[in-house]
């Protein structure tokens, strides 16, 4: 009780007061800075959440959220009942899967490479142009990926140099998932390899003098420091990753597939996009898209306490 007064008094006493105004004014840049991502935030992430209710009301523009009637999860029942749902869970899952298979080690792999160049404007040009792929417009990759695979495009062209039959890459489903794991390769990999150069950055260069006094070799010292040193970074972003695994990036395959191969490339991401806003059915399109949230959320979870089992690196 001592302890509150004392506690309760310096909060009631003026130079206390004071004294954070000045240290509130020192710091009014920062603060500042720090306040426009924080109302990016509430605006777009937080504020959003309000019109989430929707999922489980016949929810129609003239009625708005509060005049629609409420249905309880008859949406979700309606679409779990549906034959989309097991094709979009398959589909998303193949597809995910196949995207990190390509995408994550390949960033690994690249900030080793970088990271071995010893010339600093070679390394500097060979990062410059390896990032400016994912500054480019997803419908400007899409175009060139159909400029290059496409009926007439450079490698159907080669194709038919050799004698070979025309190759229909994006009529065929089972390239699908192959050509947006390559897309997204070439415009992410390089990218994606800083967060890693900036690991490397931080790694103690007196561990390297070691080892090359002890006659390490380059192989040797990336296996017995390198690596080491990244998997906390390593792990980190796989469980990111792997919380991201239901939400693949369909603006790509929005533009890439087409009905003849929906039923192997179309994921829940594209379903509530036709759904949602070429049937107009909001709040069966909301639902699926909150179980969308639902399924990463539980992979985030899982995964964090996965490797908080097998190692001691996690994100909570």
């Amino acid at each position: 009780m001592r302890y509150l007064s004392l506690r309760a008094k310096r909060l009631l006493s003026s130079q206390y007061w004071s004294l954070q105004a000045r240290r509130f004014w020192r710091s009014r840049y920062l603060l500042i800075m720090m306040a426009f991502p924080f109302v990016y935030l509430f605006i777009f992430q937080y504020m959003p959440i309000y019109g989430a209710q929707i999922a489980f009301r016949n929810f129609t523009p003239l009625r708005g959220i509060w005049g629609s009637p409420w249905v309880g999860f008859d949406n979700f029942r309606q679409f779990f009942g549906s034959v989309f749902f097991f094709r979009l869970f398959r589909n998303t899952i193949v597809i995910s899967v196949v995207q990190l298979a390509f995408t994550f080690p390949a960033a690994i792999v690249l900030a080793l490479m970088i990271n071995e160049l010893r010339v600093k404007y070679l390394k500097k040009s060979v990062q410059t142009i390896l990032y400016l792929p994912h500054f480019i417009s997803v419908v400007v990759v899409a175009g060139l990926v159909v400029a290059i695979l496409g009926p007439s495009g450079i490698v159907n062209s080669i194709i038919r140099f050799f004698g070979r039959d025309t190759v229909f890459f994006f009529i065929e489903p089972n390239y699908f998932p192959f050509i947006l794991a390559f897309t997204d390769l070439w415009q992410s990999t390089g990218f994606n390899s800083i967060i890693y150069l900036a690991a490397l950055s931080s790694i103690d260069p007196g561990l390297y003098e070691a080892a090359v006094m002890d006659g390490a070799s380059r192989y040797q010292q990336i296996k017995k420091i390198t690596l080491p040193c990244l998997v906390p970074t390593i792990v980190v972003l796989l469980i990111l990753a792997m919380g991201n695994i239901f939400t693949v990036g369909f603006q790509r395959i929005l533009l890439l597939y087409n009905p003849s191969i929906y039923y192997r490339a179309d994921v829940i991401g594209t379903f509530v996009f036709r759904r949602g806003l070429g049937a107009q059915d909001f709040s069966y399109a909301a639902a699926v898209d909150m179980f969308n949230s639902v399924l990463n959320l539980g992979m985030i979870v899982f995964f964090n306490k996965f490797m908080r089992r097998i190692g001691e690196t996690s994100l909570w």
